[in-house]
């Protein structure tokens, strides 16, 4: 089977709550950054917020997954490399990517231990804080990735949180190396502000000599190129990437097809929730370029699609709404 794109990303159970930042102040968790937690501090982190706030939903997860999940409900063929215990968290993931369409290596025997696990914090502006024990992801290797069905794709989609582990960074150079081998396209995301600041060097062993797309938004972009200004930085993403995608919050974006810029704007919504903003940014941007769109008309639709998912709760959407937003928007296209 050929897919249209094959992920490697940590699996992750998401579970969200609703905060006021005096309590992120009390916890000392910095706003709007991932952080990594062991075991002792997800226990304590839960108890304090099964108390001081309001717990929202919970879902599979992870960044790519979220890519991955939308890709195939738009209609692409996906396929995901994660990895999750032989736990109820490891079944309830694994359940979730089926029932989303996602082609997974999961089917495979699981070993005993920890599904990681993300506390997802989202604050009264809507901005998401994330706390992450990564648990048996951590060990996410070269062993899952499966060679056939990523010789089999389009493209390789690698999540930058892989950078914090040592076997997952390992196993994300392994799969560059084989997509590049076989002449297929390397997709790249920051995730995260984090991953640039504090494992920049890790994120940079990932790239290598460069990829083919990557995807960034304007933090990502500044500190990554360390320019303190988004035109300089931009001016610089070439040096990472051949194309780009820099996304600019609620100003919408900028992207690179690797001859022209454009600037898509923003969409006017009322946002409750941006965690999996950058993902769905992805997943449909994606899948515009998979349909034979142009980066603006892609971006268009990914700025479409991510703004609607900013006004509901959690990092995904209902499956069948993203059938809705793409016939939403090739009606818009047309008119």
């Amino acid at each position: 089977m050929t897919y249209d794109i094959y992920g490697l990303g940590n699996a992750l159970v998401d579970t969200e709550y609703h905060v006021s930042d005096q309590l992120l102040e009390d916890l000392g968790i910095e706003k709007g950054m991932m952080t990594l937690i062991d075991s002792d501090q997800l226990n304590q982190l839960e108890k304090r917020l099964l108390k001081e706030a309001e717990l929202k939903k919970q879902a599979s997860g992870g960044s790519a997954a979220n890519t991955l999940i939308a890709l195939a409900n738009f209609g692409a063929s996906v396929f995901y490399s994660c990895k999750v215990a032989n736990d109820p968290l490891g079944d309830f993931y694994q359940s979730d990517l089926i029932d989303s369409g996602v082609f997974t290596n999961l089917d495979e025997i699981r070993e005993e231990g920890a599904t990681g696990r993300c506390m997802v914090m989202v604050s009264d502006d809507a901005e998401r804080t994330m706390n992450t024990f990564l648990g048996i992801t951590g060990d996410l290797s070269v062993n899952e990735i499966n060679e056939v069905a990523l010789a089999g794709s389009k493209t390789l989609y690698i999540e930058g949180y892989l950078a914090s582990s040592d076997k997952a960074r390992a196993a994300a150079i392994r799969a560059h190396e084989i997509a590049r081998s076989k002449g297929i396209s390397v997709a790249l995301t920051f995730s995260d502000p984090a991953m640039v600041t504090y494992f920049k060097n890790e994120v940079a062993e990932i790239i290598g000599e460069g990829v083919d797309l990557l995807f960034c938004n304007a933090q990502e972009a500044m500190t990554w190129t360390n320019e303190t200004t988004i035109d300089a930085a931009l001016d610089r993403l070439t040096e990472t990437a051949s194309k780009w995608v820099c996304t600019l919050g609620k100003s919408g974006a900028i992207v690179f097809d690797g001859a022209k810029r454009s600037r898509v704007p923003g969409k006017s919504v009322d946002a409750v929730d941006t965690n999996g903003a950058g993902d769905m940014f992805a997943g449909a941007f994606l899948f515009g370029i998979r349909q034979g769109w142009s980066f603006e008309q892609s971006a268009r639709f990914a700025v479409h699609a991510s703004g609607h998912l900013v006004t509901k709760y959690g990092p995904r959407l209902p499956l069948a709404e993203h059938g809705i937003l793409l016939t939403e928007f090739k009606k818009m296209s047309q008119g």
